[in-house]
C-alpha cells in the first residue's frame, strides 16, 4: 500500500510555512483576529486558546474562507486573498464540525472528496481504500456512515483530508467524541504523519496533553492574538526547574524564605507545594533542607518534578489576565 505521504519531489514555493502580518479580522465590531502576527516554518504545530481566541477563524484564514479585514497572511507563499484554490489543492481539512454526508459509506464520500481535489474518478478509488485502511477504518469502509460512532466519524473525516496528498493537514479537535484508545490511535496516526510522513500538521486542540503528545511546537492565541510561540521541551525548560514540596509546620514562613529566593510558589489542593525556581541555575536538595531547619519547619517530602505544558500556558494565561 502506498502510505498517505507528500511526494518528495514537491517543493514548497516558499521556505517559510505560513506567514501572516499584521492580520486582523472583524465580525461586526468583534476582532476575531488582532493585528496577528505569525511565521510557521514547518513541521507539527499545536494551535491553543481558550473558546473564542480565534483558532478556527485563523484556520479559515489560512484556507481563505475568509479573508482578513486588514494586513497579509500566505501559504506556500501563495496570498490567501489571490489565491486561496492554490492554498486549498496543497491543504488538507479536518474541521471540528460534522461535514459527513450522510446516506454515503466511508469509501464513497473519500473517493468523492478526492474527485473534488481533481482527482481521476479511479485513482480517487483506490486512493480511498488506502487512507481508509491506513485511519483503520479498512472493515467498515462499505458500512453507511449514519451508523458510524463518533470516533469512526472522525477517522473518516481525516481520511478524506489525506486523500489528495496533502503538503499541510489543518486538524481542528481531531479528538472530539473519541474514547480514551480511540484518542490514543488518532494521536498516534497524527504524530506518524508529521513524524514519519513528513506532511506539515497544524492541530488545534483545546486538550493539551494532546497537542503535547503529537507536537513540537506550540502557537497560544488569546482574543485573536499570540502570546506564547515555540518549541515545546524549550518553553517546559525556560521555566526553571520545579520541586514538589510537603512541609509541616509553619507553611507561610516557609513560603516566605522561598520568596525571598525568587522561586514561585504554588499551593496544591492537597497542601503540597509546587515551588518553581526564577532562573536557569540548578538548585540542589541541600538548599531546601537548610531554608527548612531555618524556619523551624519539617520537610517531609522533596522531589524533582518535570514540567508540562499545561503549566506553561497556565502561567502564560494568567500573565495574560492580568
Amino acid at each position: 500500500m502506498r502510505p498517505p505521504m507528500a511526494k518528495p519531489d514537491e517543493v514548497l514555493l516558499s521556505k517559510m510555512l505560513i506567514e501572516l502580518k499584521n492580520v486582523s479580522l472583524f465580525y461586526g465590531a468583534n476582532a476575531a483576529l488582532d493585528n496577528l502576527s505569525i511565521e510557521v516554518q514547518g513541521g507539527a504545530v499545536g494551535l491553543l486558546g481558550p473558546n473564542g481566541a480565534g483558532k478556527s477563524t485563523l484556520l479559515k484564514t489560512l484556507l481563505g474562507f475568509v479573508e482578513p479585514s486588514q494586513g497579509t497572511a500566505s501559504v506556500f507563499g501563495l496570498d490567501v486573498k489571490t489565491d486561496p484554490l492554490g492554498i486549498r489543492r496543497q491543504v488538507g481539512y479536518m474541521p471540528e464540525d460534522e461535514c459527513l454526508i450522510l446516506g454515503m459509506n466511508a469509501v464513497q464520500l473519500v473517493s468523492y472528496a478526492g474527485e473534488l481535489c481533481g482527482m481521476p474518478r479511479r485513482d480517487a478509488m483506490q486512493r480511498s481504500h488506502e487512507v481508509l485502511y491506513y485511519v483503520g477504518l479498512d472493515e467498515e469502509r462499505y458500512r453507511p456512515i449514519d451508523g458510524y460512532s463518533a470516533g469512526m466519524k472522525q477517522r473518516v473525516k481525516l481520511a478524506q483530508a489525506l486523500i489528495h496528498d496533502p503538503k499541510l493537514l489543518l486538524l481542528d479537535e481531531p479528538t472530539n467524541g473519541m474514547d480514551t484508545n480511540g484518542r490514543d490511535e488518532m494521536l498516534e496516526l497524527v504524530k506518524d504523519i508529521a513524524v514519519d510522513k513528513g506532511i506539515n500538521v497544524i492541530l488545534s486542540s483545546h486538550l493539551l496533553p494532546d497537542v503535547e503528545f503529537a507536537c513540537s511546537e506550540i502557537i497560544a492565541l488569546s482574543h485573536g492574538s499570540v502570546i506564547i510561540q515555540g518549541q515545546i521541551e524549550t518553553l517546559k525548560k525556560n521555566r526553571g526547574q520545579a520541586f514538589d514540596l510537603r512541609v509541616v509546620g509553619d507553611n507561610e514562613a516557609y513560603i516566605a524564605a522561598l520568596e525571598r529566593h525568587h522561586y514561585r510558589i504554588e499551593v496544591r489542593p492537597d497542601k503540597h507545594l509546587r515551588v518553581t525556581s526564577g532562573s536557569q541555575e540548578q538548585t540542589g536538595t541541600k538548599f531546601f533542607f537548610q531554608l527548612a531547619y531555618d524556619t523551624g519547619v519539617q520537610l517531609r517530602q522533596l522531589r524533582e518534578v518535570r514540567h508540562s505544558l499545561e503549566d506553561v500556558f497556565a502561567e502564560v494565561m494568567s500573565v495574560d489576565a492580568q
